[in-house]
């Protein structure tokens, strides 16, 4: 589900495939709280003061019905302004700097424990997170950890020497020309498959490259700049350097013109090419296929799966077109700019002078937090079991677990009593719905970082050697067993996601924590936050990408044709409000972009809906400070998502991301609820009401 920056229902995309996460006139309207659609038991009228809502947030200068978004937060963005270091700031943020206090302890304790044994989880943690502390040592050491990377790269003097340099890329995560690595294999869930995607932009994504508008000219100009300025800190002049990063702009370039756009990236068939690997070199010779298998650990691979043929032979052609000096300063570039975070200073503060354009921050954030989260990147389950010990109660699981039984009930209903699927397509959809895998705070299994080398000598020589062994732990699948029990992100990490290869949901435990999920709270309050965020996450394995998966995550049709037209129809309705939303001047949501997204938003809530009427089912009805549990459903969902961005990340938001601003996330599946209709008396030219003719409804 992916939030972004917080819990943001995310899409993460990893080769082209996806794994789908987990962002008025009336003052008394809200006085009047009318009793819900479905009453069975008297409502049992009290003033006892509920938990879980922000009732400080509520701005009653707004009606309900008119923008139930602005209603539910708008005395929160009246009172506080975005902090300096920030591009966001709202829900997530309290959640966030919660589990940060947490971490930045278990850090903190760990770096300065000299008892810890050498090889343990505690000595990798500390030692990690203390040597990228220690600006001291990284400011005398300047760029000398990545010189060997340096070398290597001003060593190469032919094709067969940039095919091994792009191996050696790989290996480094850079991001240069494209990314290979060992995936499920779609069509065949049971087994591991190489697999190959577009990359080599530093840009957010293609259309920085290639739109003509006057934003994005001042972006690449400002690109260019940055671009000169780093090459300067290498060591070349004015000139080389300007001539370098011109260089680099060019080969950007030309590879962002052969790139799929992010809207193409979400069909997973046309982002399935299997081919043999004899294929894949004869259709793209000059990538050397067979060399960089083999330094990558992948020469035992007879096959691959080829996210976008087109880009590939573009790369292929342009490995050998482009002049071998052009592609020695683009490596040099990419190497440079991916290891930026462990530089000195001046390296770091050129790319946030940079990075300021693009996301409106108008300072860095404080050492600590971007250590702690490259800690996390780094040793993710080590410091996260450290994190588990402290922060997640072993009830928090069970009660998740139970939220999780209720809303997988409630969306069996959903599908039984669906008018517009047939009966052989709602046979297949309950069967995935049962095969779901949940899991829930942590891994059972946890990872083995034995491999993994850490000193507190060199932060810069931690970070590769992290990255090496993270790849090497990634390639080291093929032929082996699919890993199920594997997680897709950390434990403290402030998200959840649904994958569809494995047709399983995650919440990890960083999530797990008020107000997003608070044992004290009322029922509504945890079915309107974590239970739309579970019911969103089921949703996911039906939306537009997911429903493409089997219930064993093979990529499979298991629709008839009619219900998949069906679909389809009642998705573009969805697609086509996502487009009509606009958070800034001409700019437009993308409703075919951010479709799964949106998708999962609307049945999420409508299933959550459901199971907590199933809760409530015969238990005497409680109103907290003056709401109805429906009502108190439907604030906590709006306040769930409550969040301001500054323009700039806005902007970026919209272009690149799969989640629609939050505003849209709550207003947008609210319009097109009967049950938000009348929990809170709205009638029927309100804002928030869409004509019954012009609404949406899947599940």
């Amino acid at each position: 589900m992916i939030r972004q920056p917080r819990l943001t229902l995310a899409t993460l995309a990893v080769a082209g495939w996806a794994i789908a996460g987990c962002a008025t006139s009336n003052p008394s309207a809200t006085a009047t709280a009318p009793a819900a659609a479905t009453t069975p038991a008297p409502v049992a009228e009290t003033v006892a003061k509920g938990q879980g809502l922000g009732l400080a947030y509520l701005d009653k200068s707004v009606a309900p019905c008119d923008d139930f978004f602005q209603y539910a937060n708008g005395n929160f963005f009246k009172n506080n302004q975005i902090p300096a270091s920030e591009t966001a700031w709202g829900v997530d943020n309290e959640v966030s700097d919660r589990n940060q206090a947490i971490m930045r302890q278990i850090l903190e304790d760990a770096a300065t424990d000299h008892t810890a044994a050498k090889g343990s989880n505690n000595q990798k943690v500390g030692d990690y997170y203390g040597s990228g502390m220690d600006s001291v040592a990284i400011e005398k050491a300047g760029i000398a950890p990545i010189k060997p990377e340096l070398d290597r790269i001003a060593a190469i003097k032919d094709l067969k020497g940039l095919q091994t340099a792009l191996a050696r890329q790989q290996m480094l995560r850079t991001g240069s020309v494209f990314s290979v690595g060992v995936r499920q294999d779609p069509k065949i869930s049971t087994q591991y498959a190489v697999a190959m995607s577009q990359g080599g932009l530093s840009l957010p994504d293609r259309d920085y490259y290639l739109k003509d508008d006057a934003r994005s000219k001042s972006i690449r100009n400002a690109y260019l700049a940055h671009l000169t300025n780093t090459l300067k800190l290498l060591g070349d002049n004015e000139a080389t350097a300007a001539k370098n990063a011109a260089t680099v702009v060019r080969l950007e370039t030309r590879l962002a013109k052969a790139s799929k756009t992010r809207v193409e990236l979400r069909d997973p068939y046309a982002n399935y090419n299997k081919m043999t690997v004899a294929e894949a070199s004869q259709q793209f010779p000059n990538l050397g296929l067979p060399t960089v298998l083999a330094q990558d650990k992948l020469g035992a691979a007879k096959e691959v799966i080829v996210g976008q043929p087109v880009f590939f032979k573009e790369a292929s052609t342009m490995l050998k077109a482009e002049p071998l000096s052009d592609w020695k300063t683009y490596l040099r570039w990419h190497l440079v700019n991916a290891m930026t975070p462990a530089l000195p200073k001046a390296y770091v503060d050129e790319n946030f002078a940079f990075e300021k354009l693009l996301s409106g921050a108008q300072q860095q954030q404080p050492r600590w937090k971007r250590m702690l989260r490259a800690t996390d990147a780094a040793l993710g389950e080590a410091f996260g079991q450290l994190y588990v010990d402290k922060a997640f109660p072993p009830e928090s699981k069970q009660r998740m677990l139970e939220m999780v039984r209720n809303l997988q009930a409630a969306f069996a209903e959903h599908i039984q009593a669906n008018t517009w699927m047939s009966a052989a397509t709602k046979e297949q959809a309950l069967k995935k719905l049962n095969a779901f895998t949940v899991k829930i705070g942590y891994p059972d299994k946890w990872k083995d970082y034995s491999a993994l080398t850490v000193s507190r000598n060199s932060y810069a020589q931690n970070v590769i050697n992290a990255r090496i062994w993270s790849f090497n732990e990634n390639v080291g699948k093929l032929g082996k067993p699919v890993d199920r029990t594997e997680w897709g992100m950390t434990p403290p990490t402030v998200n959840a996601y649904y994958n569809p290869a494995r047709n399983e949901i995650a919440f990890p435990a960083g999530i797990l924590q008020p107000p997003y999920f608070d044992a004290k709270a009322d029922d509504a309050v945890n079915y309107g936050s974590i239970g739309a965020a579970i019911g969103h996450e089921m949703t996911h394995g039906f939306d537009d990408q997911g429903r493409q998966y089997d219930a064993e995550g093979n990529l499979k049709d298991w629709w008839t044709k009619e219900d998949a037209e069906k679909f389809t129809q009642r998705a573009s309705v969805v697609g086509s409000q996502f487009d009509a939303f606009s958070p800034l001047d001409s700019l437009h949501v993308n409703g075919k972009l951010t479709m799964g997204e949106n998708l999962a938003d609307l049945g999420g809530l409508s299933i959550a809906y459901t199971a907590l009427q199933k809760q409530l089912g015969g238990k005497p009805r409680v109103n907290y400070d003056g709401f109805t549990p429906e009502q108190r459903f439907f604030i906590a969902y709006a306040q769930s998502w409550r969040s301001q961005r500054r323009p700039e990340a806005l902007r970026r938001m919209v272009l690149t991301d799969p989640h629609a601003p939050e505003q849209f996330r709550v207003n947008g599946p609210l319009q097109n609820m009967p049950e938000f209709f009348q929990a809170f008396s709205c009638k029927d030219d309100s804002k928030m009401v869409r004509g019954e003719s012009n609404r949406a409804l899947i599940w």
